[in-house]
Parts: C-alpha cells; structure tokens; sequence
C-alpha cells in the first residue's frame, strides 16, 4: 500500500481517482488547491503524488518545482494530470522531474497500473555496487547522495537511477530504448525522448561544461555511455 497525494481541482475527478486509488488499497488524500497539496506533503511526505497541471492558486509545474526543490520531497513520485498533450508541456513536466505524465482524458484503472509501475521502478534496486567514486562525482546508492567538486547536487530518484546505472558499467553504451526498459521499466508508456531529457538535466547539474560533458558522452546513433573507470566501494 502506498500513500498517495491526489492535488486536483475538478472534484469530479478527484472523486473518482481517490475512489478508485481506495480500491486498489492506498491510502488517499485528496485536495484541490497547490499550496494545500504542498502543505500537507510536507507534514507527511507521501510515495507518489498525482498533480493537475492546471490549479487554481498556482501552476501544477510551479508545484512540482517546490517540490523538487525540498530535500524532504524530491524524491517522491510525481505523475501529472492534464488535459494539454503538446510535446512541449510533457518535455517540461519531465524536466522538472516527473515521473510520468497523463493526459486526460484518461482510463482509472489504466491510472492505477501507470501508478503501480512507478512505484515498482522507485523501489527497484538500483544496481551493483553501493559507492561509486569517479574523479570528482561521489555516488551513494544507500542514500542517494551525490556529491560533485565537493558540493551537494540534488537529483530526482529517476535521475539518479540512471546515473548510477551508466557509473556502474563505464564505457558501455546504452541505446535509449534499453535505457527506458532498465530505468522506466518495460511496462513504461512514454518515449526515447524521455532519455534524452533526463540526460540533458543530469549534464547540467553535474557537469562543470554541460556542452562538453566528461562524465555522459554521446554516442552518436547509439546511444549513451559513462565517460571514464569507476571505482565501487
């Protein structure tokens, strides 16, 4: 049973997702304003929150990007709800660090298997090995920690699930599509451009020169690759 957040403004709706969520034996809360979703989330942390794009006090991405930015929550699962379904609207949703994205209008019990599978990814294990030290990225699996030229870097569970698993096996490269099965998970309804999001934010947030990036080369056709050894500790 996972708890979850349900923070939309069409009662209607989050009528029938907390309905539903009940059924399939999590515990809901339900409300209908941002700010009152961002207060009861941080008095108690939930496992996913299911977030409207479209709030009445403040944007759904203004909300993802408080919580992105608390250490409390970052790591909690975030899946947006929204009836726009442009290209752009979802590359930004995931460049704040969603989960997923679903746009309305949409199946509940095809809501409930998109929920259980990022459930099933956040509490994949992330791979071999627990440290992983390569010369001046620090990477805990035990904590998520990460630690870049001596200083903190905040990473979503996603983000760091996929950077550990590029560190752990250095100099393979991995196409996009086996990238989404090992990270999102085979039961994944999104696309290889996910990937390329995801790794966009990585370079940004540890790289010194994201333009030239010297820990997530490119391999041009192919895919991606960790850029030098690891040592595991």
């Amino acid at each position: 049973m996972a708890r979850i957040l349900v923070i939309e403004d069409e009662a209607d709706i989050r009528q029938v997702l907390e309905y539903n969520l009940r059924q399939a034996g999590h515990d809901v809360t339900g409300v209908e304003r941002g700010n009152a979703g961002l207060a009861l989330a941080r008095e108690r942390p939930p496992d996913l929150v299911l977030l409207d794009l479209m709030l009445p006090d403040m944007a759904g991405l203004d909300v993802c990007r408080a919580m992105k930015a608390d250490a409390r929550l970052r790591h909690v699962a975030v899946i947006m709800l929204t009836a726009k379904g442009s290209e752009i609207d979802r590359i930004v949703g995931l460049e704040l660090g969603a989960d997923d994205y679903v746009v309305k209008p949409f199946s509940p019990r095809e809501l409930v298997a998109r929920i259980k599978a990022v459930l099933r990814r956040q509490s994949r294990p992330t791979g071999p090995g627990e440290v992983i030290d390569v010369r001046e990225l620090h990477l805990d699996a035990r904590t998520q920690d990460v630690i870049v030229r001596g200083a903190a870097v905040a990473l979503s569970t996603l983000e760091f699930r996929l950077l550990f698993f590029l560190a752990a096996q250095p100099r393979r490269v991995f196409s996009r599509e086996r990238l989404l099965d090992e990270i999102w998970g085979s039961d994944r309804c999104i696309t290889p451009r996910t990937v390329d999001v995801h790794i966009r934010r990585l370079r940004e947030k540890i790289e010194a020169q994201p333009e030239d990036p010297s820990y997530i080369g490119t391999v041009r056709g192919a895919g991606y690759r960790f850029l030098g050894p690891a040592v595991e500790g």
